[in-house]
């Protein structure tokens, strides 16, 4: 990753970065400072890597000319912290090293100094091996993120940020923090909350996002706002989610749906641009939701390959399989994918059924097209008729494989959407280097959840398409939006309610009173009371964004001290108990807790 840097002012330890030690330097006297990389010991000669954050440059030290340097080289070790000083000269054709920048050049050393003597490292930062464990690498993620793979992901972390500030102050945009010590509202995932020593049985939560104070800023009439800001989840951690994270937060008044995408397809072609993403099409293009759903299983496609979910519901409508007609009797689904000509054993068939019995799915049904009818255990429940049916509705050739999935309607959707990407993965379907951003659009405003009651699909402050109906809330459409990359959402946002009378009624239909829409949100139905723009906005997540460019695995690969997958900070080794003091200034008293069983 490249990176640009000012000269150096000079002082006791360097005037020059080692990855600056080019052309221009030659027979220029030089100090350079950093940590040793590699020595190799030649007997005459000694060469030294020295490696700073610009990079890496070599040392030589003689014995005739390097005076008591060239005794100190004998002894450094891999990590040791050295300055050192010479005359930059090039190298002989022989031995440049066209891998590196400074590969024409080294520093024949004249005069260093030892400045930390370093421990054996528990792995190798130069020649790293990919069998260290992420354990290791996170209890010393220091020494972690000296490796250039690290090191690059947070250099392009700075630079996509500086992208998305300097397209933002461009544009109007104004840098406001919001407070981190907040009060506890619903916004999806449980709150962290922090005990209040001076209002004892009170207790802060931290954000899960600016949502609420950006709103308020737009009534106090900033009208353009962004914040790269610090959330707070206490949710299930997976590859791209750490309980803190980190967000684009994004708010703009007197804008309809078609302002804020229009002015964030420009943002991302600006960051793009600046560190080297796709190149992007304008206007990106825009899928409804349902489409999303009745296609591919999710509201976070990879539209990048097929295998597209098909419904099958009405082949099936009258058949005498007790499995398929009573899910569709019930108000179920009955799904399906042609995967295509597969050929795959039993046992990986089995394992089909097994991993959509993990995801939630009671079972799931195989089959190969053979002839006009198929070759599958549940082939003999089906009449021709039905098996041709489910052929031509699947677009079935010779020897394709079939996958079919009845259930509720979510969790239909949810498995084979899953399945989707794992087969595509697993047969080389998802084409090298492609890229696919678009917007999912025209959401439901809320979904019905397993208690009979609604859950807002984005938040409880998400606008209506059009006039809210209390009676009948599963029927409005939200002016909201997602951007997603390759099936995976980097963004989302809205419109927001602007009309208090309209947000109570939304409060109402999610089960909260005006009791408790009073206590836990006065201030906000107070302040649109007093004039509120029309206002709505996005968020980023920040860590997936850089995840996705740099090719990570994990956004714990692209923050510089993650959690670990069980929410552990393994270095500090936080979350840790505190001593009872400390509870009692903050009034609190712990449970017992229950010994742990014997086997």
């Amino acid at each position: 990753m490249s990176e640009s840097f000012p000269a150096l002012r000079p002082n006791a330890f360097r005037d020059a970065w080692c990855g600056q030690v080019l052309g221009d330097r030659v027979d220029s006297e030089v100090r350079v400072a950093g940590w040793v990389h590699r020595r190799r010991d030649h007997g005459g000669l000694v060469f030294i890597d020295l490696r700073d954050r610009t990079g890496i440059v070599q040392l030589v030290f003689h014995p005739d000319s390097s005076g008591d340097a060239f005794e100190l080289a004998h002894k450094l070790r891999a990590e040791d912290v050295l300055s050192a000083a010479g005359r930059v000269v090039r190298r002989s054709e022989e031995t440049v090293n066209a891998e590196l920048p400074t590969g024409e050049f080294e520093l024949a050393v004249a005069s260093a100094e030892l400045l930390s003597d370093a421990d054996t490292p528990p792995f190798q930062i130069e020649g790293f091996s990919g069998d260290v464990g992420e354990d290791a690498r996170l209890r010393h993620r220091y020494l972690d993120l000296r490796r250039e793979q690290m090191r690059d992901a947070l250099v392009l972390r700075h630079r996509v940020s500086a992208a998305m500030r300097d397209f933002l102050d461009g544009d109007g945009f104004l840098d406001i923090e919001t407070p981190v010590l907040t009060r506890s509202t619903p916004e999806g995932a449980r709150d962290f909350l922090v005990p209040s020593r001076l209002q004892q049985g009170s207790f802060y939560a931290l954000p899960q996002s600016p949502q609420l104070f950006k709103q308020l800023l737009m009534v106090a009439g900033f009208e353009r706002y962004y914040q790269i800001a610090r959330c707070f989840r206490d949710e299930d951690l997976r590859a791209d989610r750490q309980p803190d994270f980190t967000q684009l937060d994004i708010e703009m008044s007197f804008v309809d749906v078609d302002d804020v995408i229009a002015i964030n397809e420009r943002l991302l072609v600006h960051v793009f641009d600046r560190v080297g993403g796709p190149a992007l099409d304008l206007p990106m293009r825009r899928l409804p939701y349902d489409e999303a759903i009745a296609r591919y299983g999710t509201d976070r496609p990879d539209t990048r390959f097929g295998l597209e979910l098909v419904d099958l519901a009405d082949d099936l409508a009258q058949t005498e399989f007790k499995v398929f007609r009573s899910m569709i009797d019930s108000g179920g689904a009955v799904r399906g994918i042609n995967v295509g000509a597969r050929e795959m054993p039993r046992s990986a068939l089995d394992g089909l059924i097994s991993r959509a019995q993990e995801l939630g799915a009671k079972g799931l049904v195989w089959a190969f097209r053979e002839g006009e009818g198929w070759r599958s255990p549940t082939a003999k429940f089906l009449s021709a008729d039905e098996l041709k049916g489910l052929n031509e509705r699947l677009g079935a050739e010779e020897g394709d494989l079939l996958i079919v999935v009845a259930d509720r309607p979510k969790i239909a959707n949810a498995v084979l959407g899953q399945l989707r990407l794992e087969l595509a993965a697993e047969f080389g379907l998802i084409p090298e280097g492609s890229d696919d951003l678009l917007w999912i659009v025209d959401w439901p405003l809320l979904e019905a959840n397993d208690e009979g009651g609604w859950d807002p699909l984005h938040h409880p402050f998400t606008a209506p398409a059009a006039d809210f109906d209390p009676d009948d809330p599963g029927a409005t459409r939200a002016l909201a939006y997602d951007v997603v990359w390759n099936g995976q959402e980097m963004g989302g946002g809205s419109i927001r309610i602007s009309d208090s009378a309209v947000q109570r009624d939304v409060f109402a239909a999610l089960g909260i009173d005006e009791a408790e829409a009073e206590s836990r949100f006065g201030f906000l139905l107070e302040a649109l009371r007093y004039g509120a723009p029309p206002h709505g906005g996005i968020a980023y997540g920040l860590d997936r964004i850089v995840q996705r460019l740099a090719g990570a695995e994990s956004i714990r690969d692209v923050i510089a001290f993650p959690k670990t997958a069980s929410g552990t900070d393994a270095l500090t080794g936080a979350p840790a108990p505190i001593d009872d003091g400390q509870l009692r200034e903050v009034g609190l008293k712990l449970r017992a807790q229950p010994p742990p069983s014997r086997p």
